[in-house]
């Protein structure tokens, strides 16, 4: 009886800690963590198997109303994250993103896209002391940067060519990605 009622008790007690991980900030805070553990430097794409960006017609909306075209940004090296508040391997990415957006914001175009509410995007950046310039999308995005999965981060060379396409956390921060986006910023 005695071993009965322990079992009982250890598999509440693994429930309740499932719950907690599943659906509080407890959990959010611990699955950021395990993906900053396990993170690594994004890989640029083989020459090979890059795709080149089929249309640069994708209409953004920054957080002051401001419509943004991609077609702007034609010729220029465009990094671009779809992200939202509520993503833990998003969250987890964004201090390596802030540092990269730090060094390289007048050398590169960052897009930080979001489907969450400018004013829920904002104060998750001011409560994270972050400062990545964020976008709404008002069209699809070219077909070769849809993904049902995020984080979704891409990186479009000045010739048009997807050169980073990473489904999930990565450091974007590290040496070896900045000596990537340094080569591509010389050619």
């Amino acid at each position: 009886m005695k071993t009965s009622k322990n079992k009982i008790f250890k598999n509440i007690a693994f429930l309740v800690f499932i719950a907690l991980f599943l659906f509080t900030p407890l959990g959010t805070f611990l699955k950021v963590q395990i993906n900053r553990l396990i993170v690594f430097a994004p890989k640029t794409i083989e020459v090979q198997d890059q795709k080149v960006l089929s249309t640069y017609q994708w209409q953004l909306v920054d957080a002051t109303g401001k419509n943004v075209s991609l077609e702007e940004f034609k010729g220029k090296i465009i990094f671009i994250n779809f992200w939202a508040t509520w993503c833990p391997p998003c969250i987890a990415e964004m201090p390596s993103l802030q540092k990269l957006y730090n060094d390289y914001q007048n050398k590169v175009v960052f897009l930080f896209v979001t489907t969450d509410p400018f004013e829920k995007a904002n104060k998750f950046l001011d409560k994270e002391k972050l400062s990545l310039p964020i976008f709404q999308s008002l069209s699809n995005p070219p077909l070769e940067m849809e993904s049902s999965t995020i984080p979704a981060t891409y990186v479009i060379d000045k010739e048009g060519n997807i050169i980073v396409a990473k489904i999930g956390t990565a450091d974007w921060n590290s040496d070896s990605f900045r000596k990537k986006i340094d080569e591509y910023l010389q050619k």
